[in-house]
């Protein structure tokens, strides 16, 4: 009876120390910055993190969910700490799931739980969640009583700082200065009506005294000419391509090493190759693997004007809630349509051919 208690309580711990291990290492894929700042601008900016706050979270939270998952598998203040804490933990995150499930009033999206790795629904998350607080409680039953004279604290705070300070070193935060950011203008139409005076011509550096017969002055009418002018859509692109307000124009958003990207790219090369009256095509590429650029304009068989984008300052731009591949149609800086992602937006080439027509 005994080593049977003793079996299912360590199947219990390496179950739970997996499942947090996978959950800090799939934040990091496949690359730790990029993954990382994904993890921040799609997960906790919508939480309401600022961008000063939440780089420095987000490599914590992944730190602590590292220690737990090797802590959980020693002795030291397992049962009296370490186990409550971790139910404790889960319960929060089951909370706030269940609370974005009924704000949204559906279950879509990848909750990030395993970041970009293992998509994962907000319902799957919370099951997942209430099936390890379930055994994290069986487990609590299952272990003796701790000698609190034998365990040292010591273990779960270098263990705990070791991560942490492991997580900062191989994801390093960027200086604020070196994230782009940009802000932009909203996608409705905005007409402004501007009025102006026509100046009135004065001769330079001269002044004249004259002396006039008032009885003799005729009375006159001074009317301003008001002239209304409309001002222009801008799309707020215009800081990375000059002409791109100016008629039909395509601005795509990539990532060099994204496989949909490179097939999205590839339609709108030969719809361009067929259609002499294609709209000008720009890319926006994000700054991840950007020394792939070049292979992916040879993979295309094409290359168009581009500039690279920080990873925040491009998802920012890309959108919230949406993924690459991104294709936007653009008339005189207005948006006509845009394509994002790889389920129901994704880049349609039929519906494309008769939009640009």
């Amino acid at each position: 009876m005994k080593n049977s208690k003793i079996l299912i309580s360590w199947i219990i711990r390496i179950i739970i120390a997996f499942l947090f291990i996978v959950s800090a290492i799939a934040k990091m894929y496949p690359s730790p910055y990029f993954a990382i700042s994904t993890f921040e601008v799609k997960q906790l900016y919508s939480l309401g993190f600022s961008e000063s706050i939440a780089p420095f979270f987000s490599r914590v939270l992944i730190g602590i969910e590292l220690a737990l998952g090797f802590l959980i598998l020693q002795k030291h203040f397992l049962k009296n700490f370490l186990i409550p804490v971790t139910i404790l933990m889960l319960a929060v995150f089951v909370f706030h799931l269940t609370y974005v499930t009924y704000l949204v009033g559906g279950n879509s999206g990848n909750c990030g739980c395993f970041g970009e790795l293992i998509p994962m629904t907000p319902i799957q998350a919370i099951i997942k969640n209430i099936i390890a607080i379930t055994f994290l409680t069986y487990l609590y039953y299952l272990l003796p009583k701790n000698n609190h004279k034998s365990e040292n604290f010591w273990i779960l705070t270098t263990v705990l700082f070791a991560t942490i300070l492991g997580i900062f070193m191989i994801a390093p935060i960027h200086p604020p200065e070196n994230q782009y950011s940009v802000s932009l203008v909203s996608d409705s139409v905005i007409d402004t009506i501007s009025t102006k005076i026509a100046p009135i011509k004065t001769s330079e550096n001269t002044i004249e005294t004259v002396k006039v017969d008032s009885s003799k002055i005729a009375k006159t009418k001074i009317v301003a000419k008001i002239e209304p002018s409309v001002s222009k859509t801008k799309s707020g692109y215009a800081k990375y391509f000059s002409n791109i307000d100016s008629g039909k124009k395509v601005l795509c958003f990539f990532v060099p090493g994204c496989d949909h990207c490179r097939a999205t790219a590839k339609e709108l090369t030969e719809l361009k190759k067929s259609d002499a009256n294609f709209p000008e095509m720009s890319i926006l590429f994000m700054d991840e693997e950007a020394n792939l650029i070049p292979d992916f304009f040879a993979e295309v068989g094409s290359k168009y004007p581009f500039k690279i984008i920080d990873i925040i300052g491009f998802w920012k731009i890309l959108g919230t809630g949406k993924d690459v591949p991104g294709v936007k149609l653009l008339k005189d800086g207005k948006e006509i349509k845009y394509y994002f992602g790889t389920s129901d937006d994704k880049f349609n080439k039929d519906e494309f051919v008769n939009l640009i027509k």
